[in-house]
């Protein structure tokens, strides 16, 4: 097929070798599926990369950037503003914490956290206190850029450019009653302590791991009693993946900095935004230019890409997506219930729409050999599932029929089996 072809000699894929296996050509997307130029349909199980909420192609999105392009496709951010950005502001800070004043755009989810973490560290140096200290938790990823590595665990992601990051203290992932990691953090923070950033409740590419929200509360107060600038990141969490809005909505604390990307244009077109507190946007707010936030790039608040979030905004909030977000929630946890005993698993479990369960392997890792088997058995039957390793998760996207959900189980409870012979 020329089109492979093509793709070999001039394409290079992300998070895979350049000598790995080929990739499916996609024509086009229906709902939960992906189908290729012969007609074969995947059911795609992980959103594309968490991205779908409404499924390929939705109709009401594809319009608003249809209707948006025959009017304005881009302009220059810095002087200028358009109701398309303005309409997402007065959406967006409708359902964010209350605390929550003022948002930045950016173009991903990566930017969005570089843009936590420089307005946090500016906020100090506006103050004229040069807080220097930076606390995240071990496991976490928060992007691929430098200052999203350098808040991120160091792993094979990261290994080649370690010395090159900034120096970041790290508290244990919080389990069991959290005592270590509450233990830890206690002991890091004080009035030298600028920021402090955090995945809530899940730890997406750590293998969807699932903590307590009483732990995360018991840290966010002693980073409050330290007044630390908290960042959270729910690029991956946002946009009812947890079965709230925001992750952050199960939380006593409201944070100074929140991250959004992904879900935010329902899959269509490349966005982020990082909100900021009251508290934070007061040391910005004036003209003096030693005190701005000199950042932004091109594509800031492009215009096509704030319909699409709008437009998803407006599906998200409407009572046949909160039902099929209730649907997927309900179906995760009696599929849980099932397969709790089940001696092929260290363990599963599940919060909102993001189940997850760990495989006993071997090689336990991102780099566990029981990963291509597992991502091949379901490709094969025509699922998209992209294992973390030995973690098997599925994220799919709110249109997911409650058949094609039982299918997908079905067909991880015949893998367990086969393994088990």
């Amino acid at each position: 097929m020329i089109w492979q072809e093509t793709d070999n000699q001039n394409i290079w894929h992300p998070f895979g070798p350049i000598q790995g296996r080929e990739p499916l050509i996609i024509e086009r997307g229906e709902g939960a599926y992906l189908i290729t130029p012969d007609g074969r349909e995947i059911l795609d199980g992980v959103s594309s990369w968490w991205v779908n909420l409404h499924g390929h192609a939705n109709p009401i999105i594809a319009k608003a950037i249809a209707d948006q392009a025959q009017k304005l496709e881009q302009v220059i951010f810095a002087g200028f503003t358009h109701k398309p950005a303005i309409h997402l502001s007065e959406n967006l800070l409708s359902v964010l914490p209350s605390n929550q004043s003022k948002l930045f755009f950016s173009d991903d989810g990566s930017t969005s956290v570089e843009v936590a973490l420089k307005l946090a560290i500016q906020y100090w140096h506006n103050r004229g206190e040069e807080r220097s200290k930076i606390i995240a938790i071990e496991g976490a990823y928060h992007g691929d850029t430098f200052g999203a590595m350098s808040v991120a665990d160091r792993n094979l992601f990261s290994e080649p450019f370690d010395s090159r990051l900034f120096e970041v203290h790290f508290i244990p992932f919080p389990e069991g009653d959290g005592a270590n990691t509450i233990e830890e953090f206690e002991k890091l923070c004080d009035e030298n302590t600028a920021a402090f950033i955090f995945e809530p409740l899940v730890q997406g590419a750590a293998g969807m791991r699932i903590y307590n929200k009483s732990i995360l509360n018991q840290l966010l107060k002693i980073a409050d009693d330290y007044k630390v600038v908290t960042i959270v990141d729910e690029v991956m969490t946002g946009f009812y993946r947890t079965g709230k809005f925001f992750a952050t909505d199960y939380l006593d604390y409201q944070p100074e900095l929140v991250s959004m990307s992904k879900g935010l244009t329902g899959g269509f077109l490349p966005m982020g935004i990082t909100s900021a507190s009251e508290r934070l946007v007061r040391e910005f707010d004036n003209n003096e230019l030693n005190k701005t936030f000199w950042h932004g790039h091109s594509y800031t608040a492009n215009p096509l890409a704030c319909a699409a979030a709008n437009a998803s905004f407006e599906i998200l909030t409407s009572k046949a997506c909160q039902s099929q977000i209730k649907m997927i929630s309900d179906a995760h946890v009696d599929f849980v219930e099932r397969m709790n005993s089940n001696d092929q698993l260290n363990q599963i479990n599940s919060i909102g729409t993001i189940l997850s369960m760990s495989l006993k392997t071997e090689d336990s890792g991102y780099t566990s050999s029981i990963r291509d088997r597992m991502y091949d058995y379901f490709l094969d039957r025509n699922i998209l599932l992209r294992p973390l390793g030995n973690v098997l998760y599925i994220l799919p996207p709110y249109v997911i029929s409650q058949n094609d959900l039982i299918r997908v189980y079905e067909e991880i409870a015949k893998f367990l089996g086969r393994e088990n012979k």
